[in-house]
């Protein structure tokens, strides 16, 4: 089975990349869907704040590849040729991955700061906001954990900041690309 890793800023385009790649059947592991999980287990309200205090706090009692180890069961329960893990946040996780799963492969979603913020602003998900300073206070949480190191030890990268169109036809290439055997 081959993994393939999406990383990405907030709002960069990593949900859209992981809806193209289930419309494809290839199935997809939220990094985010354990933190929410742990979040709702928690009864606590999914708010920004919330989620990112749970992942700090999983990363500090756990290590900082935490949300990567909840992962890996979810992945190799899968019988897909190709499994997508959407969502990764540090280079520490990026290790994790690299070091269970061989050939793991990362792709860097890189998008302007103001096609983001534009983004977050009109999606409407619960632990959205609506400014540029907390958008680049999540920036600054995000690449805490290790994220400008993972978007550095990217394999592919992928502009994402023009239509949503052009990117689905560079994700289905991409991913049509990365499923054929060499």
């Amino acid at each position: 089975m081959k993994v393939v890793g999406v990383v990405g800023l907030p709002a960069s385009g990593k949900g859209e990349f992981s809806k193209i790649a289930a419309a494809m059947d290839i199935p997809v592991i939220v990094m985010g869907d354990m933190i929410r999980n742990a979040v709702k287990d928690g009864g606590i309200d999914p708010t920004d704040a919330n989620l990112g205090a749970m992942a700090n706090r999983l990363r500090a009692e756990r290590g900082m590849d935490a949300i990567a180890q909840l992962c890996v069961p979810e992945i190799r329960h899968q019988t897909a040729p190709i499994v997508l893990v959407d969502g990764i946040r540090g280079d520490a996780e990026v290790s994790t991955f690299r070091g269970i799963f061989p050939g793991f492969t990362l792709i860097s979603i890189d998008s302007s700061f103001e096609t983001r913020l534009a983004r977050i602003q009109a999606r409407g998900r619960s632990d959205d906001f609506a400014s540029d300073d907390e958008l680049r206070r999540r920036d600054t949480r995000e690449l805490g954990w290790g994220l400008g190191n993972a978007l550095r030890e990217a394999d592919i990268h992928l502009a994402n900041n023009g239509t949503l169109a052009v990117f689905a036809a560079d994700v289905r290439n991409l991913l049509a690309s990365l499923g054929r055997d060499p």
